[in-house]
């Protein structure tokens, strides 16, 4: 299984981003896929997933602002990013989960992981 993040840029804050991720080499669409991302010095934390019928999971700091999405035809995951903030610099990570099931929030959950592309939202 391959994963590639890409979609990132530097932006103003208030402004969007749209982060896609291509999978390739494995069964995409019974599986659930998520965002993560990590800033200089800090863990990686988790920022939404979705499962393979749409069911969705957000971190609180991105509820209302972010959304997730998947097209399952085009084995293609989704992260619209609006509203974004300085806090939301990070590399951000596509990930697929170790198992069917829900959306859930742990990295070691995770088994693939693409590359990383990077945010930068200036003030």
């Amino acid at each position: 299984v391959q994963l590639q993040a890409f979609g990132g840029g530097l932006v103003q804050a208030g402004g969007s981003l749209r982060l896609s991720c291509a999978a390739s080499g494995g069964t995409f669409s019974s599986y659930v896929m998520g965002w993560f991302r990590q800033a200089p010095g800090k863990e990686r934390e988790f920022v939404a997933a979705i499962s393979w019928s749409g069911v969705t999971n957000y971190a609180d700091s991105v509820k209302g602002r972010f959304t997730i999405s998947r097209d399952n035809a085009k084995n293609t995951m989704y992260l619209q990013m609006n509203s974004l903030k300085p806090e939301d610099t990070a590399v951000y990570y596509c990930a697929r989960k170790r198992s069917l099931g829900v959306p859930t929030t742990t990295p070691q959950e995770y088994a693939y992981w693409g590359q990383g592309t990077q945010v930068t939202v200036s003030s």
